[in-house]
C-alpha cells in the first residue's frame, strides 16, 4: 500500500485520551489501514506512537469500543500485525496481552450488565447495538481473540470465547445467513461487515483453535450461502462488496484445499474484472480499500497467489 493511505500518522504529537478516541475513530481511515500503511511505507518510527497509545486504550475510563475498524480490536491487530512484520522489539507480547485481556474484561462487564453472562460469557456493542459481524461486531473481536499471538490463556478461550462463539452460532437464519445485529432480524446482507461472510472467518478461526468438526462444517455452510447471494450490487470493495465476500471462499480454500472454494473466488474475480458494468453504487470513497478500487485491486492481485492471499487489515 502506497504512501497516499496515510491520511493522520506524522500528525500525531501528544497522546492524550481524546486525541487517541480521535484518531482511532477518525472517519477517513481504519486503524488497521493505517498501520498496514505506514509499516509498508517503512516509517517504523511510528511504532512509538503506537504504544504510547495504549495508555488510552487500556483505561477503564476512555470512551473506547471494542469493534475492529475503530475500538480495540483494530488496535490488537495493529499490535499484531506490527510484532509479526517487524519483531518484538517493536511490540512486546506483554503489551499485546494486556489489550487482548483489556477485551475480554470489557466483554465480560457488558455481558454481566445484559444478563446474559451465562449464554455469551464475552458480549460487544457499538453505538448502543450489538452487531454480529466483522466490521463492528461479535464475529471480528472473536476473530481477533483467537489469533495465537494474543496468547490468551486456555481457560479464556475454552470457558469465555468458545462460549460467545457457539452463542453466535445459534443465531443463524434458517438459510444459513446471520442477522446484522441481535435486535435486528432481517435476513438481507450478505457482506463481510455484516452477515455470513465475516461470521465464515470467525468460524475458521473457531476451528483451528477447538479443532471441532462443527466449526469447519458451518463456515462452509457460509460459504454456500456467500455463493448464492454473495454477488452485491452494492458495490465491489471489500467491506460490503463482492471482493470482500470472495475473500471467504480463499480462506476456505487455504484452509481446506478443496478446488471448489477456489474456482468460486475465481468466479466472483470475473465478476470484479468487469468493474463498473454491472450498475453497481458507486461507493462515497469511490478508490478506498475497504468501499472502493483498491479492495478490489488488492484482491485480484491475491488470486495470484490464492495460497498466500490474506484479507487486508484484517487477516494476518
Amino acid at each position: 500500500m502506497d504512501g497516499w493511505m496515510i491520511d493522520g500518522f506524522t500528525e500525531l504529537h501528544a497522546i492524550t485520551h481524546k486525541d487517541a478516541f480521535q484518531w482511532m475513530t477518525d472517519s477517513n481511515q481504519h486503524i488497521p489501514v493505517r498501520i498496514q500503511s505506514w509499516v509498508s511505507c517503512g516509517q517504523r518510527s511510528q511504532g512509538r506512537q503506537l504504544l504510547q497509545l495504549q495508555h488510552s486504550v487500556l483505561s477503564p475510563d476512555a470512551e473506547l469500543p471494542d469493534e475492529l475498524l475503530y475500538g480495540r480490536a483494530g488496535y490488537l491487530y495493529a499490535l499484531l500485525y506490527v510484532h509479526k512484520e517487524i519483531g518484538g522489539h517493536a511490540v512486546d507480547q506483554t503489551t499485546i496481552t494486556k489489550v487482548a485481556t483489556a477485551i475480554v474484561e470489557s466483554g465480560k462487564n457488558l455481558s454481566a450488565e445484559q444478563k446474559k453472562a451465562e449464554r455469551c460469557p464475552l458480549l460487544y456493542e457499538w453505538h448502543k447495538k450489538q452487531y454480529l459481524g466483522a466490521a463492528h461486531g461479535l464475529a471480528g473481536i472473536y476473530y481477533m481473540l483467537l489469533q495465537p499471538a494474543a496468547q490468551l490463556p486456555a481457560d479464556v478461550l475454552s470457558e469465555l470465547l468458545r462460549p460467545s462463539i457457539d452463542y453466535v452460532r445459534h443465531k443463524r437464519f434458517r438459510s444459513g445467513n446471520f442477522p446484522s445485529s441481535l435486535s435486528n432480524e432481517s435476513d438481507r446482507l450478505v457482506h463481510w461487515c455484516h452477515g455470513a461472510p465475516g461470521v465464515l472467518h470467525m468460524l475458521v478461526m473457531a476451528y483451528k483453535v477447538f479443532k471441532e468438526d462443527k466449526y469447519l462444517k458451518e463456515a462452509a455452510d457460509c460459504g454456500e450461502v456467500i455463493w448464492q447471494r454473495g454477488l452485491l450490487r452494492k458495490g465491489y470493495g471489500i467491506c460490503h462488496g463482492t471482493a470482500g465476500n470472495a475473500y471467504a471462499f480463499l480462506s476456505l480454500y487455504k484452509l481446506t484445499q478443496d478446488k471448489k472454494h477456489l474456482y468460486r473466488a475465481c468466479k466472483f474475480a470475473e465478476w470484479c474484472l468487469d468493474y463498473g458494468t454491472h450498475g453497481c453504487r458507486i461507493p462515497d470513497r469511490p478508490y478506498s480499500l475497504f468501499e472502493g478500487m483498491a479492495g478490489a485491486i488488492h484482491f485480484l492481485s491475491d488470486m495470484e497467489k490464492p495460497e498466500a492471499s490474506c484479507f487486508p487489515a484484517f487477516e494476518l
